[in-house]
């Protein structure tokens, strides 16, 4: 559900919001189970179902909900190699993103791609298995849309790690310089793959960066879907409007490991971290405040499964790519070399 930026977060607005982030913590957890299935007993990325390395975001799903919330699918989104809440909550396919994942034909990109490349030029959005690559091509979709004259804006979402490679740091220069309509979003899991962001990172809050290039910078502290809301509303509507770039940093929580197979024995919060999933931190509050019943949950969860078995029966019953179209689409169909 799209919600107005300048439009109050009513109570439909709040359903609509765990509403999302129930969808996305569904998929996930079943993705998960069909990437483990045929992986035992011996553990092999390259085996089953879902071939390849698979990177969950459960945990980070109020980022997604609350910066999603104010796009429409013809403003532009980029991600990480944790892309699956953000292009859930952007309104991408299920259907074709889990082909791609499965990598099957009905793909979006015809099953050469997995799940850390996603692209569906229908509600324009992509992600990267580089780290910090989705930067520099939002900066050139927002360079668009100020060329073309719209109030359509593009979204940056990267992680804590990836603020300290050179491409944050030109991206965020160029678009204050030249007052671009993008936002770029922080997710702060505290985690680079193994490495403690203070080990990492010489500033408290990479939001204080943004002061370096003349734009505002915002923390969200709490995982607070509604708190990302709020910050992601005044930015993209900033951005609308001719304001330029705003640099938000959300601390958020990564519940499972860097990958799937990652046995996390650098982390001492394992114990605890399940205490601040966010999904029944913030249900429990809608339930408790009557925002929400429990009849209205069980919906949405059951819309959730269905919506989710649905994609993974057409993954699983999609064809396979040929092997011998293993050149197909490298280049642009019909464009002579």
């Amino acid at each position: 559900m799209t919600l107005s930026t300048t439009q109050a977060l009513t109570d439909e607005g709040r359903r609509a919001l765990i509403g999302t982030m129930v969808l996305i913590r569904t998929y996930e957890e079943a993705i998960r189970a069909v990437y483990y299935a045929d992986k035992k007993p011996a553990f092999d990325i390259g085996a089953g179902l879902v071939p390849g390395e698979m990177h969950l975001s459960a945990g980070q799903e109020p980022v997604a909900a609350g910066i999603c919330a104010h796009l429409t699918p013809e403003d532009a989104l980029t991600a990480t190699h944790r892309p699956h809440h953000l292009a859930i909550a952007h309104g991408v396919a299920l259907r074709p993103m889990t082909a791609e994942i499965f990598g099957r034909e009905t793909g979006f990109g015809h099953g050469r791609g997995g799940h850390m490349h996603l692209f569906d030029p229908t509600t324009h959005f992509s992600c990267s298995g580089i780290i910090a690559e989705g930067l520099p091509p939002a900066l050139g979709q927002a360079f668009a849309f100020k060329r073309e004259g719209s109030d359509r804006v593009a979204v940056a979402v990267t992680g804590e790690g990836a603020a300290n490679q050179g491409a944050f740091h030109e991206s965020l220069n160029l678009a204050a310089l030249w007052k671009l309509p993008v936002v770029f979003v922080v997710e702060d899991n505290d985690w680079g793959i193994s490495v403690p962001r203070a080990r990492s990172t010489s500033v408290a809050s990479n939001a204080d960066r943004a002061a370096a290039y003349g734009m505002p910078g915002v923390r969200v502290e709490d995982n607070s879907v509604e708190a990302v809301y709020a910050a992601a509303g005044e930015a993209i509507a900033r951005a609308r409007s001719g304001g330029g770039p705003t640099l938000i940093e959300v601390h958020t929580l990564r519940l499972w490991g860097h990958f799937e197979g990652d046995a996390e024995g650098y982390r001492p919060d394992l114990e605890s971290v399940q205490e601040h999933d966010p999904i029944p931190l913030y249900r429990d509050r809608l339930l408790e405040s009557g925002v929400l019943t429990d009849g209205q949950y069980q919906a949405m969860q059951a819309s959730a499964v269905e919506q989710v078995e649905d994609a993974i029966e057409f993954a699983k019953n999609s064809p396979t790519p040929d092997p011998l179209d293993h050149l197909s689409y490298v280049f642009s169909e019909g464009v002579n070399s």
